[in-house]
């Protein structure tokens, strides 16, 4: 079983994601590092005729912005385990090898994975 290891980067991640979640009180908040280093942070939208992921929207920033690939993803929130959509949309910007981490609300990890 490979190891996925914690960085110090993935801490940035950690309070960013928190904060978009905190800003609006949605269930979670999702931040990517793209390969230059660049940070995009979002909450989940929930609205009657609009849902997107915390990670969706985060990913549709990096994508936006130009970038052309994901080096790591941090989610903070309610939920118990990572969405497996989600997981798909990172793979299919960042590729194999993706490290996931889900947080829940104290900040604990509760899972970590890769893409």
């Amino acid at each position: 079983m490979t190891e996925i290891s914690w960085s110090a980067e993935d801490d940035k991640l950690a309070t960013l994601a928190k904060g978009a979640r905190s800003r609006i009180q949605a269930n979670s908040g999702a931040a990517v590092r793209d390969t230059t280093g660049r940070t995009y942070a979002s909450a989940e939208v929930a609205r009657e005729n609009l849902i997107l992921s915390a990670v969706q929207l985060a990913v549709g920033q990096a994508v936006a912005s130009g970038a052309v690939g994901i080096e790591a993803v941090v989610v903070f929130g309610d939920s118990d385990q990572l969405d497996l959509q989600d997981i798909e949309i990172v793979r299919s910007i960042g590729g194999i090898g993706v490290p996931v981490h889900h947080l829940g609300t104290s900040g604990e990890l509760v899972s970590s994975q890769l893409t």
